[in-house]
């Protein structure tokens, strides 16, 4: 049924750029997939693995950034940009990674939020490779078979091709053995242990893996944009991967992917009150947070238990 109902929204975001000639709503339905893509990446190391990591900002920084330098520097495409993404982030992932999933789990948020922060201040400060605040503008449009992907309507339809191979593989992923032993070692990882798994490799995997896709999806977004800078970096990102995945329901799958194509549309639809748009998007999350403090899926979990418990008695 879940699969069912993914399969036609998806069949639904395929064909949007046919139901609307508005460039607007169709740069809403790209940050929708984007977004939702890298809220799905951070579910799989926040929601299945149990570790909230801020470094995803970071990776989707890096990955930004080394997808424009690639085509603008080094004169590749954008796909082999959005390919070195991934594979620099995902690299990267490995090598920080493994000294932070050796700390406790407090620690570990210390120290992602501080590579967040460090990638940010090298994005501001290394001035002879990312330029600085001036940053890198005039990203050229993707091309493939012989044609650009110079408007929203067009790149859209990379957007939606990035979104829906990404989330297919984390839903192969968090459905297989591994997405299982990843939720046993959030839930007691003691235990874990005395069945002869060691839960390290499983963390480093899934960590990497986040970033590489975060780092992705940030190649994707930039071009979308057509420029870097160190806004590219700004927490407001960070807060909107975690919000996601939070109201959605941290460690279901479904659940943070619709909440990640509703909360991308929320605040564009609250623009009827220009000034007060941004305290209703905060109140709707409060209140959301105090009657779904499980997410909407651990909500809807909780009222299909109570029904079985009213059928039994």
């Amino acid at each position: 049924m879940k699969l069912a109902a993914a399969l036609a929204a998806a069949a639904v975001f395929a064909v949007l750029p046919l139901l609307t000639s508005s460039n607007y709503v169709i740069g809403i339905g790209i940050s929708a997939l984007v977004f939702t893509t890298a809220a799905a990446a951070l579910n799989l190391v926040y929601g299945f693995t149990g570790l909230l990591s801020f470094a995803q900002l970071g990776f989707w920084g890096i990955g930004g950034y080394a997808a424009a330098l690639t085509v603008v520097g080094l004169g590749g495409s954008f796909w082999s940009g959005v390919v070195l993404a991934g594979v620099i982030c995902g690299t990267i992932a490995l090598v920080v990674g493994y000294p932070m999933l050796r700390t406790n789990r407090h620690a570990f948020v210390i120290a992602t939020l501080t590579f967040a922060l460090l990638a940010t201040l090298i994005a501001r400060d290394w001035v002879s490779l990312t330029r600085g605040p001036l940053g890198i503008p005039d990203l050229p449009a993707p091309e493939a078979f012989g044609r650009r992907f110079d408007t929203p309507r067009q790149f859209y339809w990379i957007a939606w091709a990035f979104a829906m191979a990404a989330i297919a593989f984390l839903f192969a992923l968090c459905s297989s053995r591994i997405g299982r032993t990843l939720v046993a070692i959030k839930q007691n990882e003691p235990l874990v242990r005395a069945q002869g798994i060691s839960p390290m490799p499983y963390k480093l995997a899934a960590f990497a893996l986040s970033a590489a896709i975060t780092g992705a999806a940030g190649g994707v977004y930039c071009f979308n944009l057509r420029i870097i800078d160190p806004t590219f970096l700004d927490f407001y990102y960070m807060q909107t991967f975690l919000i996601i995945v939070i109201i959605g329901g941290a460690g279901s799958f479904w659940g943070v992917i619709g909440a990640g194509i509703a909360l991308s549309a929320l605040p564009e639809a609250l623009r009827f009150s220009e000034d007060l748009r941004m305290i209703i998007y905060g109140v709707i999350l409060v209140v959301a947070m105090f009657v779904m403090p499980s997410g909407v899926a651990g909500w809807l979990r909780e009222r299909r238990l109570a029904r079985m418990r009213e059928a039994l008695r």
